[in-house]
């Protein structure tokens, strides 16, 4: 099993060339820098140039944000309330078609330009009709870039026009118009259909994930009631795929479905719509809120139906008043006692199932990936209108009130039981105060941006990293064997894996940190782990994860991750933790001429029929002890040719859930996986 395939962690941007220490050449001969130089990218070519500005990133994440972008626009029209269904197909060549039945964009002469509104949505940056031109009053589309940013970073694409009694086709390629606005026919619909093949030029992938995009238009769905949107893959080499979402529920409905595998600590969903007054304009919110018992906060935030996976001012001020609400009730009914620690924040959210939408005029994106709501006038928006609310369930219901309370303080004992514990922990064991682990080969680098922790698999191979390295810039941890599943750390029975409490956790802690190789670990990081984490005393900007290139290396890999991802999640989040991959082959020709490496069964194929002249050997690496250190330093070391892989999470809950199954203590829902997907399996003893 690969490691895209055991955990939703994902490897992104394989990395460029990185010496610390040393900058690029500048282009050109030296000093050679003029008016000459000077370079103005005209119409879409600063897109094409440059499109991790537009959307993030051209990996698979950019490849679907184009979707997202047209799909976008539909919702503004929904929004507006001239829409009522999306159709989404990816066709049988790989492009994509997003058809609406909204007011259709114009394509009558623009008054100043001369040209087909059409022309200007699609060929100009910063042109659309969400500028406060009166063309919509809220809409998830601000920039004016989305449909010209798809255009540009398109082979081509294709948009059919439904308006006014007339359908009207035009076709792009590249970002630029080709021919002329053409009418078709006559038409009693209306809407526009949008098709669009992304350019392989610029995409690592072209190749869209039928259950990425799936889940992105439940959200939308969910966020948009009454809304039916209509999915369907006809890509031949695969079965059909079709999915069709409507939801009268909206997002309490979305809550819901959040918690469909777990025991709710409360019946009814806390639902509230208000629109409130602020000082530039009204803004709509919209929050639903429902406790599970003890699990991990899934909270999602968006704006104008927009995901915001960094949260924002929204977020802040539910936050705030979750907090509060909570706080007063637990201190006005005497839930609290004197012994228990005050509830901070990260209590309240502990077994959070919440969706916080907003809907406003002028929202501030962060990027055009819109990933964080700038608005500082949301935030008393939200902590006014989800507060009252709250206050008021909490006083009309207290059957339902009081286990959520109860569950907070809860947290709260465990909070502190675990930082006695590990204060307790960490003074018995052998790295008091700032003493670094005696594995640890540390660096002479002091800068964190440019120190890099090599996490080793074996005190071989570590010896080995070890006379390889560069001692300037990076430090290496040798670990010994299978570290502790730290998903089975709380040790419950499955009628308890949900049960929270002081004594749970304090076990459960207490094992983590009594571990000998996890606490050499997070001596030598430096950050302290539970209530004294801190991501800002990190002593390495690249935490980089070495195993072995077979499946013993993919399950400690594994088990680091998700360590990492349960204990210290900032790291991931923070892009500071990476994952090496060394060869799994040597290929000698000619008696030692030459020497390759390749990474895969199929790599050591290919570079063997390219091979034209002499006696080829090739000999499989069992573990990185077997290479040399000048052998480990120049496949999988040496910043100018390694391969490092970035680890992200795009979706937190479900790479919680799919830990929970694969790493968890329960045994059932791991055999009803490897049922359903057994006759998936292959090469299972193979780790690509």
């Amino acid at each position: 099993m690969t490691e895209s395939e055991s955990l939703p962690f994902e490897a992104v941007d394989e990395e460029k060339a990185f010496r610390p220490g040393t900058e690029d050449a500048p282009e050109g001969a030296a000093g050679a820098y003029s008016a000459a130089q000077i370079q103005v990218l005209e119409g879409l070519e600063a897109v094409r140039r440059r499109p991790g500005m537009y959307i993030g990133s051209t990996d698979d994440r950019g490849l679907h944000h184009l979707v997202y972008e047209i799909v976008d626009n539909s919702v503004d029209e929904a929004l507006a309330s001239f829409c009522t269904r999306i159709d989404i197909a990816i066709l049988a060549d790989g492009s994509v078609r997003v058809s609406d039945d909204g007011r259709g964009i114009p394509v009558d002469m623009h008054p100043t330009h001369h040209v087909p509104a059409l022309d200007l949505i699609f060929t100009k940056l910063h042109a659309g009709g969400k500028f406060g031109g009166g063309g919509y009053k809220v809409s998830g589309g601000l920039h004016g870039v989305g449909a010209s940013v798809v255009n540009a970073l398109s082979q081509w694409l294709e948009v059919e026009v439904h308006r006014d009694g007339s359908a009207y086709r035009r076709r792009y390629e590249r970002g630029d118009a080709v021919g002329e606005l053409v009418r078709i026919g006559a038409s009693t619909r209306r809407g526009t259909s949008v098709t669009f093949m992304p350019d392989e030029t610029i995409f690592t992938t072209v190749e869209f994930q039928f259950q990425t995009l799936a889940e992105r238009f439940r959200e939308m769905a969910y966020l948009t009631a009454g809304l039916r949107f209509s999915f369907v893959d006809e890509r031949p080499d695969r079965r059909t795929d079709e999915a069709n979402f409507w939801f009268q529920g909206g997002i309490s409905s979305f809550v819901r479905y959040l918690n469909r595998k777990y025991k709710t600590l409360h019946e009814t969903v806390i639902h509230v719509v208000r629109t409130m007054p602020t000082a530039i304009a009204p803004v709509s919110v919209e929050v639903a809120v429902q406790y599970r018992e003890d699990a991990d906060e899934t909270v999602y935030a968006f704006a104008n139906t927009i995901k915001t996976p960094d949260g924002g001012e929204h977020l802040h001020g539910f936050h705030r008043a979750l907090s509060r609400v909570i706080s007063d009730y637990a201190e006005k009914n005497q839930m609290r006692k004197p012994s228990d620690p005050p509830i901070k924040g990260e209590d309240v959210r502990r077994g959070l199932s919440a969706i916080v939408s907003v809907k406003l005029q002028d929202p501030q994106f962060e990027g055009q990936t819109k990933a964080k709501l700038g608005n500082s006038e949301v935030r008393g928006a939200v902590e006014i209108a989800f507060g009252n609310f709250m206050k008021d369930f909490f006083h009309e219901n207290p059957k339902e009130a009081r286990p959520i309370v109860e569950q907070c303080l809860m947290a709260a004992r465990a909070r502190e039981a675990a930082r006695k514990v590990i204060d307790l922990v960490m003074r018995k064991g052998p790295f008091e105060g700032s003493a670094l682990p005696g594995k640890l080969a540390d660096c002479s680098e002091r800068d964190p941006r440019k120190s890099e922790l090599f996490i080793v698999e074996g005190d071989s191979a570590g010896g080995t990293a070890k006379q390889g390295r560069d001692r300037g810039f990076q430090a290496i941890l040798p670990l010994r064997g299978k570290i502790l599943n730290v998903e089975k750390a709380y040790d419950l029975t499955p009628d308890r894996a949900r049960e929270v409490s002081a004594e749970v956790r304090q076990r459960a802690l207490s094992r983590v940190v009594s571990s000998v190789e996890l606490r050499a670990l997070i001596t030598a990081l430096g950050t302290g782990i539970g209530d004294q984490f801190s991501v800002a005393k990190l002593r390495y900007h690249r935490v980089v994860i070495m195993t072995d290139a077979d499946v013993d290396g993919s399950h400690i890999r594994t088990l680091l991750l998700t360590f990492f991802f349960r204990h210290m999640n900032e790291l991931v989040t923070n892009g500071y933790l990476y994952v090496a991959r060394p060869p799994l082959y040597r290929i000698t020709v000619g008696g030692g001429r030459q020497t390759l490496y390749a990474y895969s069964d199929q790599d050591r194929d290919t570079q063997i029929r390219g091979i034209t002249r002499g006696r080829v050997e090739v000999s499989r690496y069992k573990g990185l002890g077997e290479m040399t250190a000048t052998q480990l330093w120049d496949t999988t070391m040496n910043p100018a040719v390694r391969k490092l892989f970035q680890v992200d999470v795009q979706d937190a809950a479900a790479a919680s859930e799919t830990i929970e199954v694969f790493l968890g203590a329960e045994v059932a829902p791991r055999r009803r996986w490897i049922e359903a997907h057994a006759e998936e399996a292959r090469n299972i003893d193979t780790v690509v």
